[in-house]
């Protein structure tokens, strides 16, 4: 069950049994990618790095995964039409033509995007994701990515910002669509979802 405000949130204990350490976000999808072609479980993820591993607060310490002085939690897992094609994602959907033209719509079930504190005010297990939709004039790009490290580039007046379990988004045009900073080719049209509580990280 997604974590309610003011409620504990994660355990401390041992890396699991049968978990997987993958050292970044697109090697968490990887794993995730193929359990769920196989129709199996998704394992247990030892995060090392990423934006998710980030946003939990991982330190990238192998010896403390193994420790049993771990945080154990449960996250929510993106999940993605592409055209008619199912991707899931553990930290954020990216839609763009580029970061300095056209339409930017950022899905985000991490905090953070590289450097860029994309969605301060998100949760990893609140069962939605943040999502981010802009078109912004070259002017306006250059002073919100300056506020981006910080996270005060929101509240914007020309930055969309939605908080939902399901999203239909119309692209207009076939647009490179990239899930946990890899690409997955074009696309004109995203049916996107959150999956509540589907995996289980350890940090």
């Amino acid at each position: 069950m997604p974590i309610r405000k003011g409620e504990p949130w994660g355990e401390v204990g041992p890396l699991p049994a049968g978990a997987v350490i993958v050292r970044t976000d697109a090697e968490a999808r990887a794993v995730v990618t193929d359990a769920r072609r196989a129709g199996g479980p998704v394992p247990p993820l030892g995060l090392l790095g990423g934006d998710l591993c980030r946003t939990l607060g991982g330190t990238g310490n192998e010896a403390h995964l193994r420790s049993g002085e771990a945080t154990v939690v449960r996250v929510d897992l993106g999940a993605v039409l592409v055209d008619g094609r199912l991707h899931w994602f553990v930290a954020h959907l990216v839609a763009r033509q580029s970061w300095w033209r056209g339409r930017v719509i950022a899905a985000m079930n991490a905090q953070f995007l590289g450097a860029w504190d994309v969605a301060p005010r998100g949760h990893p297990n609140d069962g939605r994701l943040d999502v981010l939709d802009a078109d912004l004039p070259l002017a306006t790009r250059f002073q919100v990515r300056s506020r981006l490290a910080s996270g005060t580039h929101v509240p914007h007046p020309d930055i969309e910002e939605r908080h939902v379990m399901a999203l239909q988004v119309d692209l207009s045009k076939a647009t490179p669509i990239y899930l946990d900073g890899e690409s997955v080719g074009t696309a004109s049209t995203l049916s996107i979802r959150v999956e509540p509580d589907a995996l289980v990280c350890i940090v």
